[in-house]
């Protein structure tokens, strides 16, 4: 892997932390047919002592990307490389039998036969569901739902818009500490 390492808003790489990356990004390189191949891009910086890890590997037809905002940053990059392994083994297959005919993006990911699933199933073991939870679709505004999430102190709120009566998602940004709204269709 050709790992391009960039700092951002003053972060300034270590040795320490470049090894550190390299050595988790192996990590990922035994999904790939040809990891001396693929460029990782990885992008860290630092606002107000909140440590942000941006790692994005591009392939031909997609795009592989993990963000991640901790305070520490050794688990942030932990974090990240676990997203990318998720997203890896989610789509992996879909992505074999989808774009099989189209060049390119086959080619980059090892069959099923060539991974082990045993060994890849017990690193799943932990991160299944583990709670199923109902909500109460309550008519309200996104100013209403803003102040429920914070009320019950939670990242993210689910409602129902008054305006436009449908199903709507009031989060907040972890880069920014700003809200979000995601409205559906």
């Amino acid at each position: 892997m050709k790992i391009n390492l960039r700092g951002k808003d003053g972060f300034v790489f270590t040795k320490a932390i470049e090894n550190y990356i390299q050595d988790k990004l192996k990590r990922v390189s035994h999904y790939f047919n040809h990891p001396e191949e693929l460029e990782v891009r990885v992008l860290c910086s630092v606002l107000h002592e909140v440590q942000t890890v941006e790692i994005t590997i591009p392939i031909k037809h997609t795009i592989l990307r993990a963000e991640v905002n901790r305070d520490d940053l050794y688990a942030a990059i932990d974090i990240a490389i676990d997203k990318l392994e998720t997203q890896i083994r989610r789509h992996k297959d879909k992505i074999n039998s989808l774009y099989r005919q189209r060049e390119g993006i086959a080619q980059y990911f090892k069959s099923n036969e060539e991974l082990d699933i045993n060994e890849l199933e017990a690193e799943i073991v932990g991160k299944n569901l583990v709670k199923n939870k109902k909500v109460e679709l309550k008519p309200m505004t996104p100013d209403e739902a803003m102040m429920h999430m914070e009320l019950v102190d939670h990242d993210f709120y689910v409602f129902l818009d008054k305006e436009t009566d449908k199903v709507s998602i009031v989060y907040r940004r972890q880069k920014d500490n700003d809200y979000a709204v995601i409205q559906t269709e």
